[in-house]
Formats: structure tokens, sequence, C-alpha cells
């Protein structure tokens, strides 16, 4: 399928492009989209886990490097854990654009975390009317 053929939404985007805009810029163009695209559940699905997910990592990459500091020596071990979550999250972020591409922006799943992720997008996504 061409862009062409995917139906367009509130956001005047295709629903591919808008599902795979959500995760463009993590948790920021994730609450974005949650608003702007309410009206295609597809897309408010993406944008709602791009805001758990990416929103769940950055208050755990504050988390840590806050406690990267305190520790000194020890901080190192935070230090790596936050190296670590960085690598998993631009793997997760590439693969999730990636698939929001290859479904044409059909609901799925994040990769590798979205049995975990899912159940709170779905509270976020069925919560914003």
């Amino acid at each position: 399928m061409t862009s062409s053929q995917y139906p367009t939404n509130s956001t005047g985007l295709d629903k591919k492009t808008s599902a795979i805009l959500s995760y463009a810029l993590g948790w920021l163009t994730g609450l974005i989209f949650l608003f702007v695209g309410k009206n295609d559940p597809d897309v408010k699905f993406h944008a709602a886990q791009s805001v758990v997910f990416f929103g769940a990592v950055s208050v755990l990459n504050i988390v840590l490097s806050i406690l990267g500091s305190l520790l000194g020596a020890l901080g190192i071990i935070f230090s790596l854990a936050g190296l670590a979550l960085s690598l998993l999250t631009l793997v997760v972020w590439i693969l999730a654009m990636v698939q929001a591409n290859k479904t044409g922006g059909a609901r799925a799943e994040l990769p590798l975390l979205g049995k975990f992720v899912a159940p709170y997008a779905d509270q976020l996504a069925n919560s914003v009317k």
C-alpha cells in the first residue's frame, strides 16, 4: 500500500505517518499525537505507548543519574546501567518506528517490551477522550 491509500485522521496525516511520528521524539511527540490523533484509536495507542515507554525511560534515566552522582565510585555501576538503558531505548525506538511503518499504523505492541507497556498504554489511550 502506498501512503495515499491509508486513511487520514484528524491530524491531516495518514495513519501510518501519524503512528511513526508519535515515536519520533519519544514521549514529547507521543503526548502531542495522543491529543491531536485522538479520533483514531490506532494512532492514539501508538502515542500512548510512546508516552508510557519513553516517559518511564526518562524517569529511570534521571534516577540512575542522580544515584550515580551521589554514590561516588559505586556510581559507575549506575552509569553503566544508564548506558545499557540508553542502548535498549535506541533499539526499541528504531524497532517501534519500523514496526509502525510495516503495519501501516495499525495497532502493534512495542518490540521486546510490548507485553509490559501495552496495558498501561491502553489505560492512557482510553482516558483521553
